[in-house]
């Protein structure tokens, strides 16, 4: 399906993305209602269904994050991310700022979280969307081969982030956000 929409972006005259507003507004009427969607750069972009893997390591990492910081943030699992006028990606978790989000979703956080299975190179394509946002720190935890990618010091004028590493199961991390907070990569797996 993605060749085919690549195909016909490519020899399309005009493609007419969504704004964030505009997609925002559809919500609201009801549209979208039993699709799991997110808008990427005014595209309508289709989630993966969670098998249940990756459903226990969200259940497990929600319980993990919130343990973690406390009260110091707010911890949105698959929660929508205002990133950009034309981005809302779902991320699997963002750390927030605490306050109240009614009037409109953060448009940044501390720390974002995907969990990658089959969506690495979604995932690694976010990190321009997030470091554009000032996101300070993105992480993607592929449980398959049992690492997490770190993505530090957002540079919005590349857009992308400068440091970028990878650690295995042994190696720990601290949070950019509170430093006093460290864990290990086998911790973050479960």
């Amino acid at each position: 399906m993605l060749s085919a929409v690549t195909s016909f972006v490519q020899f399309a005259d005009t493609i007419r993305p969504l704004s964030r507003l505009e997609y925002d507004r559809l919500i609201a009427m009801g549209w979208f209602a039993d699709e799991r969607i997110e808008l990427i750069e005014g595209l309508l972009v289709t989630m993966s269904p969670q098998g249940s893997a990756h459903a226990a390591l969200i259940a497990h990492l929600n319980e993990l994050l919130v343990r973690l910081v406390g009260n110091r943030a707010l911890v949105r699992p698959q929660l929508p991310l205002a990133v950009s006028d034309d981005s809302e990606p779902e991320p699997d978790f963002a750390l927030v700022e605490r306050r109240n989000y009614r009037a409109g979703h953060p448009t940044t956080a501390l720390l974002v979280i995907e969990v990658a299975d089959s969506s690495m190179a979604r995932d690694l394509h976010k990190a321009r969307l997030y470091a554009a946002a000032d996101v300070a720190e993105y992480w993607i935890l592929d449980a398959d081969v049992e690492t997490l990618t770190i993505h530090r010091k957002p540079d919005p004028a590349q857009p992308g982030y400068r440091d970028v590493e990878t650690l295995r199961s042994g190696d720990r991390v601290r949070l950019v956000a509170f430093p006093d907070i460290e864990v290990s990569v086998a911790e973050l797996l479960g």
